[in-house]
């Protein structure tokens, strides 16, 4: 078993930095994001004698971040409180990135949180419709609306003022 233990520490070490980013994205916020990020980890260690057999332990655990993402809208969240917080905040320079891209940080953290998961599955994890349905325990037209809302959403927030209202003007002298 120390063995074991071993390969998921150096796992947690490795890829900690990308599960933090993805947390991020599906949470919006650092500390909601070192939480899940926290809850999701604790799950695959309890099962990493299972997990680490197969071929993608990353995989597992960005889906076990997305499903616990997905029951978190499904029912109310109950808070745990601990005796400390943690030593220090996560740190990663990667994530600077998202930060950087005009705006979409916080219009990714304006969208509400199963639109949100929704894209990020979709355009930043790359998976298909009935992955994303699959991941998110929904249908796959549920993934459709939400993802068409939620562009929908960002682009009108992401559109400068100026652009908005020739936009509504030019509309206005074709009808």
């Amino acid at each position: 078993m120390r063995g074991a233990g071993g390969q998921f520490e150096e796992f947690v070490a490795n890829r900690f930095p990308a599960l933090f980013r993805y947390a991020y994205v599906l949470t919006g916020n650092q500390h909601d994001a070192e939480d899940l990020v926290q809850e999701a980890l604790t799950r695959t260690g309890v099962a990493w004698g299972r997990i680490r057999r197969k071929d993608d332990p990353e995989g597992y655990v960005r889906t076990t971040m997305a499903r616990i993402m997905a029951n978190r809208w499904r029912r109310p969240r109950l808070e745990h409180l601990v005796e400390g917080v943690p030593e220090h905040a996560a740190d990663d320079p990667g994530l600077d990135r998202v930060h950087e891209m005009d705006g979409l940080d916080a219009a990714l953290t304006a969208l509400p949180p199963r639109m949100r998961a929704v894209l990020v599955l979709r355009y930043f994890e790359q998976l298909s419709e009935e992955e994303t349905a699959r991941v998110l325990g929904c249908s796959r037209g549920t993934v459709k609306s939400q993802a068409s809302r939620a562009l929908a959403k960002l682009r009108a927030s992401m559109l400068p003022q100026e652009a908005e209202q020739s936009l509504m003007e030019d509309r206005r002298g074709r009808s």
